[in-house]
């Protein structure tokens, strides 16, 4: 019975790492995508480069 306990033990420490992991990992993810999500081309702070003669919206870098 000694060796079942353990296991359960370790399979019990491993989910809570893993689990840990899988948080993280979605924290990386959604700040990514977050900072891919936000304004690519500059166009409302005005870093955008201007291009003559074309509309000043719909481009992106």
């Amino acid at each position: 019975m000694q060796g079942v306990s353990d296991s359960r033990g370790d399979t019990a420490r491993r989910v809570k790492e893993l689990q840990k992991q899988v948080d993280d990992l979605k924290e990386l993810v959604n700040t990514l995508l977050a900072v891919i999500c936000e304004e690519p081309d500059g166009a409302s702070s005005g870093a955008a480069p201007g291009y003559q003669g074309q509309p000043s919206s719909n481009y992106c870098m």
